[in-house]
């Protein structure tokens, strides 16, 4: 018997089973959804880490903004590769800025 042949095999045909539904009558459940809010006494801790955190990033930001404009001055005559890198640095640099001054208005638009 070729390996391919079935010979006289033969194999119940599968039917579908009817589906049905009861239909649900029972009242939709409201799932809560509270508002956010700090812990008591949490709320005056979180905005002076927030507010290091804003120092931080705006400190990071003009430290990359100024390694950018040394790179580009120092490489001006014979290192056009390193000035290119700094100029390269620079919208990335002022794209974290800008990520940084608008990241609490994007979050509230999520949770208004």
């Amino acid at each position: 018997m070729p390996i391919n042949s079935l010979g006289s095999l033969s194999f119940p045909r599968l039917q579908a089973l009817p589906m049905s539904f009861p239909h649900d009558t029972s009242p939709p459940v409201k799932i809560p959804d509270p508002p956010p809010s700090p812990p008591p006494g949490l709320d005056t801790k979180m905005d002076v880490l927030l507010s290091w955190g804003k120092w931080g990033v705006v400190i990071c930001g003009l430290a990359g903004l100024l390694i950018c404009a040394g790179q580009m001055a120092i490489g001006r005559k014979n290192r056009s590769a390193f000035a290119a890198d700094g100029a390269t640095g620079v919208p990335w640099a002022l794209g974290g800025l800008s990520l940084a001054a608008t990241a609490a208005p994007i979050v509230g638009v999520f949770f208004k």
